[in-house]
């Protein structure tokens, strides 16, 4: 099955709203099942300090493209207007 990059930046001024959906944005990847997809990998992307999030990066497998904008598209961090953009690309395993 194929695979797919999720890289979202959060808008500028989105950490007080990441961190008060960071909870239910957890939950929902546990239900990636169900818009067909599969979350190989996860996690928030930081700053060079290290000290601050600012986006999310998830390696998915995926059927097609569409199933993967379903599930961004519900994702809580972007319906409660935290990623300013996201990008989708297809990705091919070369590693790991």
């Amino acid at each position: 099955m194929p695979l797919f990059a999720v890289h979202a930046l959060d808008k500028s001024d989105a950490l007080p709203r990441r961190l008060e959906f960071y909870s239910a944005h957890r939950s929902f990847i546990e239900t990636d099942h169900s818009f067909g997809v599969s979350v190989i990998i996860s996690g928030p992307l930081q700053s060079d300090d290290g000290d601050t999030m600012i986006g999310s990066l998830f390696i998915i497998e995926s059927p097609s493209r569409a199933e993967i904008e379903a599930f961004t598209q519900a994702d809580p961090f972007q319906t409660q207007g935290v990623w300013g953009s996201v990008t989708i690309t297809r990705f091919h395993r070369r590693r790991g």
